[in-house]
C-alpha cells in the first residue's frame, strides 16, 4: 500500500480548518500550512503542530514542507524545547522569497508598492497620473513603474521615490519581475468594473475608459498575472487580512473551495510598526473584534467597500459600496454622474468651501443610512481627502461618529456602531491592492481571478 499523499487527513485542531482529503486539493493543504507558517512569525512552528492545526497527517505536512524549503519558502527557526526525544525543529516563511506589487491607480495620482509574503511594505513610489490622458499612457506609466520597483529591490536595495523617474532613465526589460520573484501585480481604480473580467466600466468623469480590459491589456505588457479590482474594494481586503481575524470558523473562504475542509483562517500580522523580517515595515496589528464594516473612502471621489464575515461583498456584478452615488438632496449640487445631491458631489463641495463638519456631516448621514440597511459592525473612514492631516481627520471621525450616536439614540438601538480612521493611511488602497496577489496563496481570500498562476509558486 502506498503511503499518504499531501491531503490525506485526520481530525482538525480546535478551531483551524482542516486539511482536504483529496491529492487534487494538495494547493489547499499547502495554504493552510504556509498561512500557520506566516502567522508564527519569526519564532516558527514544528510540522507537529503544523500537523495538529491542520489536521493533516505527519507525513503530508512533511511533503508540504519540503517542497516548500526547495522552493526557498520556508527555512528553519531554530529548535524547540524537547518533551522528550530529539528537539524538534521550527520552520518559519521566509518572506522576501516572493513579492506582490499592489497599485492604486487614482484619477490623478499612482501608489504603487512592493509588499513581502508577510505583507509589509518593502518598495513605494508615488507620483502624478492623469486618467483622462488616454490608456496607452497611463498602461506605460505603469509599466515602467512596475519594473523600477522590482528591479530596485531584485538588485538588492529598497526603492521609496516621490515622483516618477525622468524620461528616459533606464529601467529592468520585460525579464526583471520575475527574477525579482515577483507573483504579480493586484491594480485598484475608482469602479464601476467586473472585477472577474478585469473590464472597466464607465469610470465617472472618465467614460472613455468604459469596456477597456484592463487586466489583460497590463497581464500582456508586464508578463505577470495581474488581478484588478475597485479601490474600496482592494482597501478593504487589506483591512479583513490587517485586522487578524482569529480562527474561529467564521475566517477567509480558503482558496480552493472543498466539501472536506473548512475556510482557511487570516493571519495575524506583525506588531504596529514593527520592522518585518528580510526588511520593510510590517502592517500594524488592529485587533477589531468585528465580523463585518464598511470602509468608506473619500478621495477624488467617494466610495465604500464592504466586509461580512471577513470576506469582501463585491455583489453579482462588482457593484456593491457604490455608496457615493446615492442622492440625499434632490436640489443639491450637480455631481458628476450627472445626478444632483449624490453624497460624493455633497461631501466634496463642503470639503472645497473649507466645511469639514459640514462634509463630515452628509458623511454620516450616509453611513448611517448603510449601517440601518446593513447592520455592520463598525465604520471605517479613509481617502486621502479625509486623511489630508490630523485635524481634518479627527473633525470627520467625530462628526460622523455624532450622526451616528444621534440615530442609534433616536432608534433606541443603545450603543453607536463605532467610527474610526482606517489604519494603512494613504497607502492603504495599494496594500489591498497587493494583497488580491497574496490573500489566496495563505487561503485568506477569495482569488481575484489572474490569467494564470503565479510565477514560481509550489503546488
Amino acid at each position: 500500500m502506498g503511503g499518504p499523499s499531501d491531503g490525506a487527513a485526520r481530525g482538525s485542531g480546535p478551531g483551524w480548518p482542516s486539511g482536504a482529503n483529496l491529492p487534487a486539493l494538495r494547493g489547499h493543504n499547502t495554504a493552510l500550512v504556509l498561512d500557520l507558517l506566516r502567522v508564527a512569525g519569526g519564532d516558527g512552528i514544528s510540522r507537529r503542530e503544523l500537523a495538529e492545526r491542520t489536521g493533516l497527517t505527519p507525513q503530508a505536512v512533511s511533503k508540504i514542507t519540503a517542497r516548500l524549503r526547495t522552493a526557498g519558502l520556508a527555512a528553519p527557526a531554530g529548535r524547540r524545547a524537547s518533551t522528550g526525544g530529539k528537539p524538534p525543529t521550527a520552520l518559519r516563511l521566509v518572506p522576501g522569497a516572493r513579492h506582490a506589487v499592489g497599485l492604486h491607480l487614482d484619477r490623478d495620482a499612482c501608489t504603487a508598492v512592493l509588499v513581502d509574503l508577510a505583507g509589509a511594505v518593502v518598495a513605494e513610489r508615488r507620483g502624478p497620473l492623469d486618467l483622462g490622458a488616454g490608456a496607452d499612457e497611463v498602461l506605460d506609466l505603469v509599466v515602467r513603474e512596475v519594473r523600477a520597483l522590482t528591479g530596485a529591490v531584485g538588485a538588492g536595495g529598497p526603492a521609496t521615490a516621490d515622483a516618477w523617474p525622468p524620461a528616459g532613465r533606464a529601467v529592468p526589460g520585460p525579464d526583471g519581475p520575475r527574477s525579482a520573484g515577483v507573483l504579480g501585480a493586484g491594480v485598484a481604480v475608482p469602479g464601476p468594473l467586473d472585477h472577474r473580467l478585469g473590464v472597466l466600466h464607465r469610470v465617472t468623469g472618465f467614460p472613455e475608459w468604459d469596456g477597456f480590459p484592463l487586466r489583460e491589456a497590463l497581464t500582456g505588457r508586464l508578463g505577470l498575472p495581474v488581478a484588478v479590482d475597485k479601490d474600496t474594494n482592494a482597501a478593504a481586503l487589506g483591512l479583513a487580512l490587517r485586522a487578524g481575524l482569529a480562527p474561529t470558523g467564521a475566517a477567509l473562504p480558503a482558496a480552493v473551495p472543498s466539501s472536506a475542509g473548512a475556510p482557511a483562517p487570516a493571519a495575524v500580522p506583525s506588531s504596529a510598526g514593527a520592522p518585518a523580517p528580510g526588511g520593510g515595515t510590517a502592517p500594524a496589528a488592529t485587533a477589531f473584534p468585528y465580523g463585518s464594516f464598511a470602509y468608506l473612502h473619500l478621495g477624488t471621489g467617494l466610495g465604500a467597500g464592504l466586509v461580512f464575515g471577513g470576506t469582501v461583498h463585491r455583489g453579482a456584478r462588482t457593484g456593491a459600496g457604490e455608496f457615493g452615488h446615492q442622492v440625499i438632496r434632490l436640489d443639491g449640487p450637480r455631481c458628476s454622474c450627472g445626478n444632483r445631491g449624490c453624497i460624493e458631489a455633497l461631501c466634496l463641495d463642503a470639503v472645497a468651501h473649507g466645511d469639514i463638519d459640514g462634509a463630515a456631516r452628509v458623511l454620516g448621514e450616509g453611513a448611517a443610512n448603510l449601517i440601518a440597511l446593513l447592520d455592520v459592525d463598525r465604520v471605517l473612514l479613509g481617502g486621502r481627502t479625509l486623511l489630508r492631516d490630523p485635524d481634518t481627520e479627527a473633525r470627520f471621525v467625530r462628526g460622523v461618529d455624532a450622526v451616528l450616536t444621534g440615530r442609534a439614540r433616536r432608534a433606541g438601538w443603545g450603543r453607536a456602531v463605532p467610527v474610526a480612521a482606517a489604519p494603512g493611511g494613504p497607502r492603504a488602497v495599494a496594500e489591498g491592492a497587493a494583497q488580491l496577489l497574496l490573500a489566496p496563496l495563505f487561503g485568506r481570500a477569495s482569488a481575484v481571478a489572474v490569467p494564470s498562476a503565479p510565477v514560481g509558486w509550489p503546488d
